[in-house]
């Protein structure tokens, strides 16, 4: 493999902070040289050159790892350059690891560079809301790809990092249910009898059925993520939605996902009823 050059690694540092909001220099080696010990190297000289010209920061460790993030100087040079997709709403990621989230942000990343990452980083956007204003249902989802299959355009992804309960982590995936379930009147006033789902009227208007939602356990020994997944399991029981579950070292060594629910539009519109008339 050819030796990167800084210019090129910076460059790639950027990008993937882009995306992803936050990384170590580990997780940035895996992505920019796929190269092991060198590979840190370059990263590291990268992020200090970045830190110096006030376009990167740290703000937090992981471990011993320094947490790195863009800073807004740095995500308008990004922008500017127009390599990603424009993202007008994105934060920078600083202040949630200040907040002391900062582990959680970085288990984050190591879940989308273990879902193909490397592949498909520009695909990815982290922290994505979700809201219904009529019911107040409010939630922002971990990272969402956008990888297009025939029924649907986007994939969703929760992540928890074993620092919420299990009822917490099973009243998330329900959530999902009650985002997919809200229905709509057609037209401006609400007058022709029909009615759509929120969000194929307004949020994934490409795809035939509600996204999958991904949920990956991690934070923990790995037989206790087990036991986790087989209660969050049960606790979903007979969810609308379709749901895959899997621990973060199973995502890792390529092991495959359990299904924990699925999708049934059917289902969603019975213990969904139509909404009030106008």
């Amino acid at each position: 493999m050819l030796t990167p050059t800084a210019p090129k690694v910076r460059a790639e540092a950027l990008r993937m902070l882009g995306c992803v909001r936050v990384a170590t220099v580990s997780q940035m080696a895996r992505v920019i040289t796929a190269e092991d010990r060198d590979g840190q190297s370059y990263a590291r000289r990268a992020m200090r050159k970045l830190e110096a010209l006030g376009l990167a920061e740290t703000n937090g460790k992981v471990g011993k790892e320094n947490i790195w993030n863009l800073t807004k100087r740095g995500q308008r040079a990004l922008n500017n350059g127009g390599e990603l997709p424009l993202r007008p709403t994105a934060g920078t990621g600083a202040d949630g690891v200040k907040a002391g989230l900062g582990s959680h942000c970085a288990a984050v990343t190591d879940m989308i560079l273990a879902y193909g990452g490397r592949e498909h980083l520009a695909s990815w956007q982290v922290e994505v809301s979700h809201r219904i204003k009529e019911t107040g249902l409010n939630f922002n989802t971990d990272a969402v790809l956008a990888l297009p299959t025939a029924s649907s355009e986007v994939r969703l992804f929760e992540l928890d990092n074993g620092t919420m309960s299990q009822a917490r982590l099973a009243k998330e995936a329900w959530d999902y249910e009650r985002y997919a379930g809200h229905r709509i009147w057609e037209g401006a006033r609400g007058t022709n009898g029909k009615t759509h789902a929120f969000w194929s009227r307004y949020r994934y208007t490409r795809s035939e059925r509600f996204p999958t939602l991904h949920v990956v356990l991690a934070g923990k020994l790995e037989h206790l993520l087990d036991n986790r997944l087989q209660a969050l399991a049960r606790d979903v029981r007979g969810i609308t939605v379709h749901v895959r579950a899997i621990t973060l070292p199973a995502l890792q060594r390529g092991e495959p996902w359990q299904q924990v629910g699925v999708d049934d539009p059917y289902g969603r519109r019975d213990r969904y009823p139509e909404p009030a008339g106008r």
